[in-house]
């Protein structure tokens, strides 16, 4: 009789380690999960995956420190994303442009709504079009001292951001001769130049920030077959370039000049 409940003791013990063995199974499966996941760069599948694995472990009655290790594994891959991501965008070439966009259509409701100025985010950054009709003399290259208001509000934007600006003159297709201007490659390069000139003399950002192109009638935002169309061509751009761009990046597709 001894002899047996000996036995059957033994044969109990026998088997306790099969439960173990699951939960060690269990446990190294969450962790190459967790290794996957982390491996993603999409950080929707990954949670996708994540949540998945921990519900179906946790319906199959998985233990309490296996739920805390897969847990605590995903919030902590959440918090290594975020902390990379601050890092980024503290770095100036990097910086984030939309907020930028939204303070300039905010601060320049009214000119936007008369007409003076349109402010757009393309591929190549920040593009604040200043209409000639509201800013420069006709035929000329003189910017109406009144504006200047108007100038002030894009170039306090322009302090806050390290990223590098590119002044582009754009003109109508109708040829331009003049005692001072032969043609309108010209006329767009010295509209550029003027507005190099008030941005860095009167409110002071650094010149070396710029560049300057003229365009003439070569990258039109509307058609030259109409006044409204012709109205729109006329126009300095105020281009503040992403990190993906360069100074002599093309205006029409945002790559750089030779691509």
């Amino acid at each position: 009789m001894a002899h047996s409940k000996k036995h059957a003791t033994l044969h109990a013990n026998h088997e306790r380690w099969l439960i173990s063995y699951a939960d060690f199974i269990t446990l190294l499966f969450a962790f190459f999960v967790v290794m996957f996941a982390s491996a993603q760069t999409d950080k929707s599948k990954s949670k996708q995956v994540s949540d998945s694995v921990r519900e179906a472990l946790e319906n199959g009655g998985m233990t309490a420190t296996i739920k805390q290790f897969l847990g605590g594994a995903v919030s902590q891959k959440g918090k290594a994303h975020e902390k990379v991501g601050a890092v980024k965008s503290s770095v100036p070439g990097e910086v984030e442009l939309l907020p930028s966009q939204r303070l300039l259509s905010q601060e320049l409701q009214e000119e936007i709504k008369s007409g003076k100025i349109q402010v757009r985010l393309e591929p190549r950054g920040l593009v604040v079009s200043l209409l000639q009709a509201a800013f420069f003399s006709s035929g000329g290259d003189t910017l109406d001292p009144a504006r200047f208001s108007s100038i002030a509000k894009v170039a306090a934007v322009l302090h806050d951001l390290p990223n590098p600006v590119r002044l582009e003159g754009h003109t109508d297709s109708v040829p331009i001769h003049t005692p001072r201007f032969r043609n309108n490659w010209e006329l767009s390069a010295a509209r550029s130049i003027t507005m190099l000139d008030v941005l860095s003399s009167k409110f002071e950002i650094p010149a070396e920030r710029f560049a300057v192109a003229g365009y003439a009638d070569t990258a039109p935002v509307a058609s030259n077959d109409t006044e409204q169309g012709r109205a729109r061509n006329r126009r300095v751009d105020i281009v503040v370039l992403n990190r993906l761009m360069t100074p002599d990046s093309d205006p029409k597709t945002g790559t750089a000049k030779g691509d």
